[in-house]
């Protein structure tokens, strides 16, 4: 195999990249079973339906949070309001995030119900008896004690409908992003009812996602260690409904995560549907038994977060909530994912800027591929070496192809060479690749941070463009003339380190080789900036070796 080893792979990485996200996004199965089994859920509960009233005038955002009055909270992470008009969490903004790197404007993820892009939490109890009031999207809750939520104040709710039923909340907030809802219904009369607790979320419309494969946005659950990830155009299409014993449910953004955490060890019925707008939702499977002169308790959890790894992973960990750092979609190679984030944020810590980071943890896989590389560059400094005989034996039997390759395969034994050599390191830095690209595109530690001079967000591509001379000219160019100083730089080190190689002996694979260097400049280019900078660093550190390894090696050749 000719040594074109560190361009074939970064060429192979994209392709992966590009392939995976095209066609190896496994399909859900449609089967026989599937419906069966799904029909069966749907007939198997007597669980009574969750409201669908869908019908309201769209206002503006500043009139709607003024329509109703309102409790709010605030702590260091989070600041908004609760709608005192159906008790629902529909105004939560992140206080330590901008909208964009040069703004001061915040995220704002949750709104009204009757905005355009609505987006709200809601919880309660249902029943199937039609003659009992229970609270409703319309109905306005009384508040007792506390008139803001913060994390050392919960608030209390409290309606009582006209039959004597007292519907209570206790709301508390932690010091991020969790809400905790202690429920409760009192009878006051000696008539005996059943009650189902439920969580819900709705999303009035499609937000702006990136819809590019590698990165799920829309609802998402774990049931019974099951990861379910469904489009919002699957949900469009078709209901998804599932019993489950445990587990979580929410609506996922690249960024951000809306979800609910049932009660503990109680089954439960989620449910994914669309009927004019999202719906994400869990309704408990058996009743709470609510007798004479007595009162039934349930608690659940709310987390509306920014997906900080350590946020979610300490969440997950505290609350015992199962599978819960999927939330942060590491992908199918997430035993390589995770683990080289954590690299990368141990070197954050240590050095202060996420740039220096990745080319730390670059020196580092470097090191461990060291032997491996040390074991391929050999070969190739004896296949360079042999290239005048590969040469000479090609010209002597250009016209006797098996006795050309009779000769090579003579000449691979005498000098020790395995021409197939090179392909174990390209293969082994294709999942790295894969999974640093994953690392910078999903995670929000990456998001809005610098490296040094231009380089000020590593998750988005090099600004500069070397058609106005990298900025030197003052005139903007199209976005896919924007090849700037990193990817030409890995360009640059790319062409350098071929000229390391064992040229091709056909001259057709010279000219297309010698054209690999630009093709993959102008193709890596809208990539990450921090992944183009791990790429150079790496080709860089892989060329010094490859020197080191060259100079060593010796080969004697036949004459």
């Amino acid at each position: 195999m000719d040594s074109k080893n560190t361009i074939a792979a970064i060429a192979l990485s994209s392709a992966v990249i590009v392939l995976y996200s095209l066609f190896f996004v496994p399909e859900k199965p449609v089967t026989n079973q599937n419906l069966v089994e799904k029909e069966k859920i749907e007939q198997s509960t007597d669980t009574p339906s969750l409201e669908q009233k869908d019908a309201f005038i769209k206002i503006s955002r500043k009139d709607a949070l003024t329509e109703s009055e309102r409790v709010d909270f605030e702590n260091s992470n989070v600041i908004g309001s609760i709608s005192l008009k159906g008790a629902a969490i529909d105004d939560l903004t992140f206080k330590n995030y901008n909208v964009e790197l040069e703004s001061n404007e915040k995220i704002t993820l949750l709104g009204p119900r009757n905005i355009k892009d609505g987006y709200l939490i809601e919880s309660g109890f249902v029943t199937s008896d039609k003659n009992i009031d229970i609270p409703t999207s319309e109905t306005v809750w009384s508040i007792k004690g506390n008139r803001k939520l913060t994390e050392n104040s919960p608030i209390k709710l409290f309606w009582t409908n006209n039959q004597g039923i007292t519907f209570e909340k206790e709301i508390s907030l932690d010091d991020k992003y969790l809400f905790s809802i202690k429920q409760r219904v009192v009878n006051k009369t000696s008539g005996k009812y059943d009650f189902y607790s439920y969580g819900q979320i709705i999303r009035n419309e499609i937000p702006d996602i990136i819809d590019f494969l590698i990165l799920h946005e829309g609802l998402i659950a774990t049931l019974d260690d099951e990861l379910i990830e469904e489009d919002y155009d699957d949900i469009q299409e078709k209901k998804f409904a599932r019993i489950a014993q445990k587990g979580w449910l929410g609506i996922s953004d690249k960024y951000w995560i809306t979800s609910l955490i049932p009660p503990k060890d109680k089954e439960f019925k989620t449910t994914f549907d669309y009927k004019d707008k999202f719906r994400a939702n869990f309704i408990a499977t058996e009743p709470l038994e609510l007798g004479p002169n007595s009162s039934i308790e349930e608690n659940l959890q709310i987390i509306v977060a920014a997906k900080r790894v350590d946020v979610i992973d300490g969440y997950a960990k505290s609350l015992a909530i199962d599978k819960f750092d999927l939330v942060i979609d590491w992908g199918f190679l997430y035993f390589i994912t995770k683990p080289l984030f954590f690299g990368i944020d141990y070197f954050f810590k240590l050095l202060g800027n996420y740039g220096l980071a990745i080319i730390a943890i670059t020196i580092c896989i470097r090191l461990v591929f060291f032997p491996l590389a040390n074991f391929s560059f050999r070969s190739m400094a004896k296949m360079k070496a042999l290239t005048p005989e590969m040469a000479r034996l090609k010209e002597l039997h250009k016209n006797d192809k098996m006795k050309l390759q009779q000769e090579m395969m003579a000449l691979y034994k005498k000098e020790k060479v395995n021409p197939m050599s090179g392909c174990l390191p390209i293969l082994v830095q294709i999942p790295v690749f894969f999974a640093l690209y994953k690392v910078l595109f999903v995670t929000i530690e990456m998001r809005h941070m610098p490296f040094y001079g231009w380089i000020h967000d590593l998750s988005e591509r090099d600004p500069t463009s070397i058609f106005n001379l990298f900025g030197l000219l003052p005139y903007d160019v199209p976005g896919f003339l924007v090849i700037g100083v990193w990817p030409v730089l890995m360009g640059l080190s790319m062409y350098v380190q071929q000229k390391l190689n064992p040229a091709p002996t056909d001259d057709l694979q010279k000219k297309i080789f010698a054209f690999f260097p630009l093709f993959l400049t102008v193709i890596l280019a809208p990539f990450p900036s921090g992944l183009v900078i791990y790429w150079t660093v790496n080709n860089i550190l892989t060329m010094a070796q490859q020197v080191f390894i060259m100079k060593k090696t010796t080969v004697k050749t036949v004459t």
